[in-house]
Formats: structure tokens, sequence, C-alpha cells
């Protein structure tokens, strides 16, 4: 009586045998693969043969991942592995697998879901009115998860290898420049307006606007993200050097989103208000007391980090209360990259926000390079002239 799981033996001719061993179920199919050898020799030397293979192969089938029957089954097992994520990503994904485990799509088989069938299911989405940026998310998902378990031997082939992703948005939006000088002289007058009202009743008040001033201006100079405005250290600046070594990623602190540490130069006026915000806020605390290292805090000492959140509400309250409720932080550091690459400076850009690629910067910003076809349209013209003009 054969043994589940010890193999078969097949003479194939006289002194060949066949040994075949299951090494368990396909991860995509779910049907048993197995794998055969030749063996020379007689009956004995084709047994003494089987014995390790089919140990082998136990160990195997121990090991090898349960079939995924579906995508929604793929997608819970890839969140569930180990990644060097963000917390922001991680949570994006994690929404992501959520809404995507209850969609149609996902009921296929992994190796089912091809470009067609995700672009008809894109084209679905949007009749149901899902914005284009969660459509791009739910497409970077899939693409995440299937090109993981390629890498992780659980299909035979990435389906969605190559294939792009909806159009993108329209091009990034900048605040005018106008518009920034607008912001930071109004802020100047909420200081001052804040420095009038009494210390005892309105301290929290003037703590809050000198941070409102610094932000903006810190964005507005540095083009940094959110996250790595909020992670600021007062010791962070060296001269005029900044050093962006952190950043906040779902409120934790960690590193930049690129993992790379940068520096960047600060204007004078930005350093001046950096220095002199600094010290009006420890000249308010006791005099044994230190000042925290935090640029931006709740507390008058700067020993807790302000939320994130809160960073952005203060931001948002800010610009309403001045008539300008379209303007965000991260649109200051779209209008730090769009001055700098109109100015042909496309890796002065670079190095200034961060990013881990010049190509990164000319996707983004390419719409702001300065034209250099005037000649070429000139040209163009007097060959197009009819008649031709005079030689």
């Amino acid at each position: 009586m054969t043994v589940r799981g010890a193999g078969t033996l097949r003479q194939r001719r006289p002194g060949s045998w066949e040994v075949r061993v299951s090494v368990g179920p396909d991860p995509v199919s779910g049907r048993a693969v197995q794998r055969s050898t030749t063996v020379r020799g007689d009956l004995a030397e084709a047994e003494r043969a089987r014995a390790p293979l089919a140990a082998h192969a136990s160990q195997v089938r121990a090991q090898r991942q349960p079939p995924l029957r579906t995508v929604a089954e793929l997608l819970e097992v890839w969140l569930a592995a180990e990644h060097d994520w963000k917390p922001a990503t991680w949570q994006n994904y994690r929404l992501a697998v959520r809404r995507l485990t209850a969609d149609p799509v996902c009921r296929r088989l992994p190796d089912r879901l091809s470009p067609p069938v995700l672009r008809s299911a894109m084209r679905a989405w949007q009749q149901q009115g899902v914005p284009l940026s969660t459509i791009a998310l739910h497409v970077r998902t899939l693409k995440a998860a299937l090109g993981w378990a390629f890498d992780e031997r659980l299909i035979a082939s990435p389906p969605l290898q190559g294939m792009l992703g909806p159009s993108p948005c329209a091009p990034r939006r900048d605040v005018p420049l106008e518009v920034v000088r607008e912001l930071l002289t109004a802020a100047a007058r909420d200081v001052v307006h804040a420095a009038a009202r009494p210390v005892s009743v309105h301290h929290d008040r003037q703590l809050h606007t000198a941070e409102q001033v610094q932000l903006l201006r810190l964005a507005a100079d540095t083009g940094a993200r959110r996250g790595e405005l909020d992670a600021l250290q007062a010791g962070d600046l060296h001269g005029r050097v900044l050093h962006i070594d952190r950043g906040v990623s779902a409120e934790v602190v960690t590193t930049t989103k690129t993992g790379r540490s940068r520096r960047i130069t600060l204007g004078a006026d930005t350093v001046q208000l950096w220095h002199r915000t600094h010290g009006t806020w420890q000249d308010r605390l006791p005099a044994d007391q230190p000042l925290g290292p935090w640029l931006f805090s709740p507390r008058p000492d700067h020993q807790q980090r302000l939320l994130s959140g809160t960073l952005g509400h203060w931001f948002t309250a800010f610009v309403r209360r001045h008539d300008h409720p379209d303007v965000c932080l991260h649109r200051l550091r779209h209008t730090v990259a769009t001055v700098l690459v109109a100015d042909g400076k496309l890796l002065q850009a670079q190095q200034r926000l961060g990013h881990a690629e010049a190509s990164t910067t000319l996707r983004q910003y390419c719409h702001a390079l300065p034209l250099h076809d005037q000649d070429v349209a000139d040209q163009l013209n007097a060959l197009l002239q009819h008649p031709p003009p005079p030689e």
C-alpha cells in the first residue's frame, strides 16, 4: 500500500525509474504541483532515492502558503506581511484593502485580474463617484500586492505589470506670490495685534500667532512637507543652513518620506524670524526653566511636539481668517517648486523639495519649465508666409 506523501515509482524502461513527489497545491490555481526525477539503476536504488526526495517534499509542503483563492485573500496576506512602510503608508493601504476586499473585482483569482478587467473596474468606480485620488490609491494597492506576491513566489507572474493608473490630475496648484506676500503681511499684523492684548488673558493666542508666522515663513521658504515642518527642532538650524532629518507620519516621528536627510539654506529674514521668535519664547519662561526642543508646540515651554493635524488646523484657520480658504501648506510647497523650475533651477528644486529623483520634480512641474522656442516660432512663421518673404 502506498503511503500518502511518500511519492511514487514508475519504471520507464529497464534500468531507468521515475520518482515523483507532491510538493503541495499551486498558490494560484490550487492544483497539485508535482516534481519528478529520473534514477538510473534497479528498484532498490530507486527506493533509496525516493526517501530523501519525499522528506524534502514534505518540508516544502509544510512551508508553502495555502492557495490564494481570490485577490481579496491575497490583499489580506500582503497587508499582514512584514513591510518597511511609513505609518501613514500602512494606514492608506489598510483603508484601501478594506474597500477593495468588498469590491467584486477582488473576488477573482489573482491570475485573472488582467489590465482590461481592472480598467473596467476603474470606469465603474468613476461612475459611482469615487474620487480620482481614491481610484489611484486602489490601483497602486493592487499593483503593490500582486508585485509582492510574485516576488514571494505566491503567483506565477505579476498580472498588472506595466499597467498605468488613472490619468494624472491637473498640474500642481501653486499659491501666487502676491498672495503669499499678502499672507505674510497679514501674519505680521496678527503678531502686533496679539502683543497689544494683556498677556494674562491672551497668552496662548500670542504664542499661537507667533508660531503661525514662523510656520508660514518656513513653508514658503523651504517647500518642506507638513510632516517635516512639524518635526523641526530648535537645534536643526546651523547658521543659515536648516537640517531636515525627520518627518511625522501618522503622528509618529520617523525619517523623511524618502528616508534621506537634506540641508536647505534659509533666507536671511527667515533666520532672523527664527532666532527672534525663539528668544521671545525663552524670555516668557522662568529663568530656571529651559525651553524645549520642538519648534511647534501646544505648550509655552515647547517640551511637547504639536500634532501634525493641529498644525494643519492652525494654518487653515489663519488663511480662512484672511479670506484665502483655498490656500494650504502643501500648495506653498508647489509655489517653491514652480518658482525654481520656472527659473530653470530644476536640480535646486529637487534638493529643496527632497525628491529622491530629479525625474519626479520634472514630471510634476514640467508645466512650469521656461520656454526657449521663440526663435523656432519666428522661423516657422517666416516659412509659412504666403507669398514667402523676399530673400
